[in-house]
């Protein structure tokens, strides 16, 4: 069995819905799934000493994702082969219970850049997997100081062609850095790689920020800030620095969790003016200003399906927080949550099959999934307190905020089938995250 149908079989075991040839897609219920790593063996790369760095973000990579496992080169029994050549024999991978193998070069161009070549091996077929959909291995090329850009576009290559899903590697998360006691919390925007490399602070912490998120296409994101006098609304491009108001609403005491549509043309949020919260949605061009709920309800939370004719947001107009969806215009709403508990900050997925929520029963908060419809509702994973979801650009990773019970907040991943979960490595409390799409 190659690695991709090894492979595929593990995903389709797991819910995964997995394209490879000569293979229907199986669906079996993920709560009674196993999930069984594939041995993947990443030798350093050869050539350049960046070689044995790249090597290691693009075996992190892997693991983290919980679908792989790399050996631990210390058991490896053979040098790897040239980048260039066929392994001569892939017996000692077999005796090491590998079943794919990743073998790189690292070279420097005249003009000083890095050159990786990387080619990805089935051990047992003995036949090279091709990268990126060629047919061989994929050649990349970038400054020195992006090593670790390339790193995890190879780790992407390497994901895709293992498991039939887009990589989620090469993507940022932008997220509130809170930092100091409880009674005077300081709050600081942050952004980081997906895997917690090269945090830095968007703003000082002079004043509170919240509820970041990420444009759809491009790298832009929008975020609050909390004054005496109000909330605003800022729009900043991550390219540029330039940063610009979107709105300070007069005679509106709070906004809130401003999201953008599929087209980045416009953004909906939430605002509370007269004792009530309606949703409303702004056309980032004109500035002009549409509101789609009404009533003396708290309607929060807006989020666009992915073709931009839908949003999901939560509402307690039945006496409690539950999900409700309506059409982008503010018609057609209808109800899609029935279980117990509170349901809040639903988020559409960008491939529009799942809806992330938080569900409160007592004193647990969980993070689940639904049916746009409300169908084939599921819990991931339960703690003393659980939210703001957000999707990895690939809809198989949720990314949420976990709060501990002295007060402290976390970063943690969860996949959609519930059964692997990681603490990011982000080592400082923070909260409100949201993931960029794709870098490359």
């Amino acid at each position: 069995m190659t690695p991709r149908l090894f492979l595929a079989a593990v995903l389709a075991a797991l819910g995964f819905l997995v394209a490879a040839p000569a293979l229907a897609d199986i669906t079996v219920d993920v709560n009674q799934a196993a999930v069984q790593p594939l041995p993947i063996a990443i030798p350093p790369f050869a050539g350049l000493p960046a070689g044995a760095d790249i090597a290691g973000v693009v075996s992190s990579d892997l693991d983290r994702s919980g679908l792989f496992h790399p050996i631990d080169p210390a058991t490896f029994r053979a040098q790897p082969p040239d980048v260039g050549q066929q392994p001569a024999s892939f017996d000692p991978w077999k005796a090491i219970g590998a079943q794919a193998l990743v073998v790189g070069r690292v070279s420097s161009a005249p003009d000083g850049r890095l050159v990786v070549e990387v080619r990805l091996w089935d051990v047992y077929a003995g036949q090279e997997l091709g990268l990126s959909g060629g047919a061989t291995g994929i050649r990349l090329t970038a400054q020195p100081d992006s090593w670790r850009t390339i790193a995890h576009q190879i780790a992407d290559a390497i994901y895709e062609k293992l498991t039939g899903q887009t990589g989620y590697f090469d993507t940022r998360v932008v997220f509130v850095a809170e930092s100091g006691p409880k009674t005077k919390r300081v709050t600081r925007l942050a952004i980081m790689d997906q895997d917690g490399a090269n945090p830095s602070y968007l703003t000082d912490g002079s004043e509170h920020v919240y509820s970041p998120r990420f444009s759809r296409r491009r790298q832009e994101i929008t975020y609050m800030v909390l004054r005496s006098t109000g909330t605003t609304i800022y729009l900043k491009s991550l390219e540029t620095g330039r940063e610009e108001v979107l709105g300070r609403f007069p005679g509106m005491s709070m906004t809130m969790a401003p999201r953008f549509s599929p087209d980045d043309s416009k953004v909906a949020f939430a605002a509370s003016k007269g004792g009530s919260v309606n949703i409303y949605v702004m056309d980032l061009a004109s500035h002009a200003l549409h509101r789609l709920t009404y009533g003396l309800t708290i309607d929060t939370s807006p989020s666009f399906s992915p073709d931009g004719g839908q949003i999901v947001f939560n509402s307690d107009r039945g006496g409690s927080p539950e999900l409700y969806v309506m059409n982008a215009d503010g018609s057609g709403v209808h109800r899609i949550s029935f279980g117990a508990g509170r349901y809040t900050a639903p988020v559409w997925s960008p491939d529009g099959k799942l809806i992330a929520f938080v569900k409160q029963e007592g004193e647990q908060f969980s993070i689940g999934v639904m049916a746009p419809d409300g169908s084939g509702e599921r819990i991931l994973t339960t703690s003393y307190f659980a939210d703001e979801p957000t999707w990895a650009p690939n809809s198989r990773v949720i990314m949420f905020e976990r709060k501990l019970a002295d007060g402290a907040s976390r970063l943690w991943t969860v996949d959609v089938t519930g059964h692997i979960e990681r603490q990011e490595p982000y080592p400082a409390s923070g909260s409100d995250p949201a993931w960029s799409p794709l870098l490359h």
